[in-house]
């Protein structure tokens, strides 16, 4: 038996949310960098995206990646508990549980961020504005901004500007995790 944790299936309020936008398809894939065919896909259920694919709508439409994901947002204080929701996995890259929604009061979301020994994530720029926390909680990371990779360890963090370029790998040969918080600007922090 099994002691992987469970993974959350991904389904998109993708619809929805082109829908009160009152976008086409059309609109959408010229809006996010997405194809047209694969909106459909994903909207229909057909097709599952990859974290980047997530990440160009969350861009796209300037909303947090947990607005995609969550079926409503839901204030900080309505989960609790070690593990209030299921992992998320990527084949071809981390896997994560979401730990508070995007909270339009703080303007903010959170991740517990698991990377497996010698995996390493490209996360490419996010919406202008946005910063990122990290907070080690497992093992060593690293991470590279501006072309230089710095180590952090168990308890050390980190804030950035995350509308840049920037990595993350596990150069060690044991599991690492880590709290990811992103932080948006307050123009686009309404939903």
């Amino acid at each position: 038996m099994s002691n992987a944790p469970s993974a959350l299936p991904i389904q998109l309020n993708l619809k929805s949310i082109r829908t009160e936008a009152g976008l086409s398809l059309s609109q959408a894939a010229e809006r996010t960098g997405v194809s047209k065919a694969m909106l459909g896909q994903i909207e229909r259920g057909e097709s599952s995206p990859t974290l980047a694919t997530l990440w160009k709508l969350a861009k796209g439409f300037h909303l947090p990646l947990t607005a995609l994901i969550e079926d409503r947002v839901t204030p900080t204080t309505a989960r609790t508990g070690p593990r209030p929701r299921p992992e998320v996995r990527f084949a071809e890259s981390i896997s994560f549980h979401p730990i508070f929604a995007f909270d339009p009061i703080f303007g903010s979301e959170t991740f517990l961020i698991r990377l497996e020994p010698g995996q390493t994530h490209v996360s490419q720029p996010h919406d202008s504005g946005v910063v990122e926390d990290i907070f080690v909680t497992k093992g060593e990371i690293e991470l590279m901004l501006t072309g230089e990779w710095t180590r952090y360890g168990e308890g050390d963090a980190v804030r950035f500007a995350a509308d840049q370029p920037h990595n993350y790998r596990n150069p060690t040969k044991q599991p690492a995790q880590f709290h990811n918080t992103l932080h948006y600007a307050r123009t686009r922090a309404s939903l």
